[in-house]
């Protein structure tokens, strides 16, 4: 059966807008999706539904396509803006702090940080949520992954994560999954550009325990605090509120394991996930 292209709806949001352009440079390039697929290395399901808007594109699709129509940072432009369309209007706000933070500091109770996150732990993570369906899933995990792109730049920011021994303990996925998710955690307990510190069991009740917190200094030296509940989150700009969350964070980091005791508690669990031998 002969293919029909679906007409497009570019100026509908940032997202349709990419995924026209991809169309367009595509067609005036004279290739069919099979062709670009071949050429980018995605698959021609995953491109037709980028063209489309069905999908938001992969974090690693933009600098692919950039490469095959020769366009310099064209789509990675384009991507900036479509990739934030995934997000709720307050968490929008707070993905542009995000992204110029100098250093960010996250506090988790219950899951490994976006920021540190794989992507199969992500999917596994944001699978459980039954309103999701398959689709909605996938692009959430891309739009959360565009968050650690800057992480591999030389504009990196610096990173302290200090988690809640229970982000280890609790599975997410397969056993391998969980096991290269804190093999990559491991890797960046103590780095030039961060820091992760873990707080056990054996310290019992702490504060913030409730809900997770992140700190962003930004290049001015200001700073802003968002804090996540189960069902809602608070940006805080202010500078009373946010030196309020600032002392929390202080009692964390002077109560948590040092970098040394968190690497080998890590450790300890990790075992718990390595794979059987075949």
């Amino acid at each position: 059966m002969k293919f029909t292209s679906k007409e497009l709806s570019p100026y509908l949001s940032a997202r349709h807008y990419f995924g026209s352009e991809q169309r367009r440079h595509r067609e005036r390039a004279r290739l069919s999706l099979v062709q670009l697929a071949d050429i980018v290395n995605f698959s021609k399901s995953t491109l037709a539904r980028v063209e489309t808007a069905e999908l938001m594109p992969p974090p690693e699709l933009p600098s692919a396509l950039d490469a095959a129509f020769g366009v310099e940072e064209y789509f990675h432009g384009l991507f900036q803006l479509a990739k934030k369309e995934a997000h709720p209007d307050q968490y929008r706000r707070f993905m542009d702090f995000e992204a110029r933070a100098e250093v960010i500091e996250v506090y988790e109770p219950q899951a490994v940080p976006g920021l540190l996150q794989t992507r199969e732990y992500a999917r596994a993570s944001l699978g459980c949520q039954e309103d999701l369906t398959k689709e909605q899933v996938e692009e959430r995990v891309n739009a959360r992954l565009s968050r650690q792109e800057r992480l591999h730049s030389d504009s990196r920011p610096y990173r302290w994560a200090i988690l809640d021994e229970a982000v280890l303990r609790r599975p997410a996925g397969s056993r391998e999954c969980m096991y290269k998710q804190l093999a990559w955690l491991l890797e960046q307990v103590d780095t030039p550009h961060s820091m992760v510190q873990v707080m056990p069991f054996c310290l019992g009740h702490y504060p913030l325990m409730g809900g997770a917190l992140n700190l962003l200094t930004l290049p001015d030296g200001s700073a802003v605090a968002y804090e996540e509940g189960i069902e809602a989150a608070h940006l805080h700009e202010g500078p009373e509120a946010v030196k309020k969350w600032r002392r929390r964070y202080e009692v964390l980091r002077a109560n948590a394991l040092s970098p040394a005791a968190s690497a080998e508690l890590i450790r300890k669990a990790m075992e718990v996930y390595k794979p059987c031998d075949t």
